[in-house]
């Protein structure tokens, strides 16, 4: 497949730079795959399409304070994503390096209050670092790391505080995400209080997530791209859930596409769906057979993305094209912090 297939033209206009006021008022695109039927409603409107007995799937990781802005000790302006730290007491952890030149094996990056040593060079723009502090590292990190939103979220004026509050799930749980499962922003409490009151089930899973869920397709086929790993959890009760209701017949809802790797990686390298922890892998594409999911919320994504390869393989590139056409010429917003999608 070429890789062109997958892109499209977006009005910048419609990329959101700030969440909605209240995240259950997403404007909500609902695609029927059998009818080719789109469904243009809001995001408060979801228990009209559940059913009692359906599972929605949601993945609870937490996003952290990973992005650091500082100086190398030769003085030049440095930022730094951490993304993965070592199961170690000292605080090392492998970075992405973002500066004019790239910093040398052995130098020094100083923040507030924080130094770190560059200890490697893994390549790709991936170091080693050790960060040298006193006290409680997690809590420096939180007085000193910002919100990691991705680059495409532009603005004239800051907004850190509304993103430490809305650049989250309100059901995040475990810290370990450089960005956030996006399609899960839209619920509220509210909401799901009265999916509960309607007889819609819930399960959790953490994966995650890294800088592969949002790594574009470089190669011209689309075949030729390998997802990086990402680790993941999923629990004996949610596990159990998921697998009662397949057994039953009934639908499982996966919010977002981590949440969907995830459930289909298990069930890729188990048979079916049991508890299990690791580092998932899986590049969904058209042509892919989906094993556990039966319905997915989801955001509109990146042209030549992971994330959008997958609802392509869901739905099908011709449905997805409509939708995404229609999406655009109704305005709706886009990317993480844009509407949603929900594929029936």
């Amino acid at each position: 497949m070429d890789v062109q297939e997958f892109s499209y033209d977006l009005p910048e206009s419609l990329i959101a730079a700030f969440p909605r006021g209240n995240r259950e008022d997403s404007r909500l695109l609902v695609i029927r795959r059998q009818s080719g039927e789109l469904i243009h409603t809001h995001f408060s409107e979801l228990g009209n399409f559940l059913d009692p007995g359906d599972v929605l799937v949601l993945n609870d990781t937490r996003v952290f304070p990973a992005r650091l802005h500082g100086a190398k000790e030769s003085g030049g302006k440095v930022e730094v994503l951490l993304l993965e730290r070592f199961p170690d007491k000292r605080s090392l952890w492998i970075a992405l390096i973002n500066a004019a030149k790239k910093p040398k094996v052995g130098s020094r990056l100083i923040f507030a209050g924080v130094t770190a040593e560059v200890i490697g060079d893994i390549g790709r723009g991936r170091f080693g670092l050790e960060f040298h502090h006193s006290g409680d590292f997690d809590a420096q990190l939180a007085a000193i790391g910002e919100p990691p939103l991705p680059p495409y979220v532009r603005r004239r004026r800051a907004a850190a505080g509304l993103d430490w509050q809305r650049y989250q799930t309100i059901y995040a749980a475990h810290p370990g995400a450089i960005a956030a499962p996006t399609a899960g922003f839209h619920f509220t409490p509210e909401l799901l209080d009265r999916l509960d009151a309607q007889g819609v089930h819930r399960a959790l899973l953490t994966l995650h997530v890294g800088p592969g869920t949002f790594e574009p397709i470089r190669s011209e086929k689309v075949e030729s791209h390998r997802m990086e790993g990402e680790r993941y959890v999923l629990p004996a009760e949610a596990a159990s859930k998921i697998q009662r209701a397949k057994d039953a017949g009934r639908r499982v809802v996966a919010v977002g596409s981590t949440t969907t790797r995830t459930l289909e990686w298990v069930a890729l390298q188990k048979g079916k769906v049991e508890a299990d922890e690791g580092i998932a892998r899986l590049f969904i594409r058209p042509g892919d057979r989906f094993r556990v999911i039966d319905a997915l919320i989801t955001n509109f994504h990146l042209p030549r993305s992971t994330p959008l390869l997958i609802v392509t393989a869901l739905a099908g590139l011709e449905l997805i094209r409509k939708a995404y056409a229609e999406a655009i010429q109704k305005r709706y917003r886009f990317y993480s912090y844009g509407d949603a999608m929900l594929i029936l």
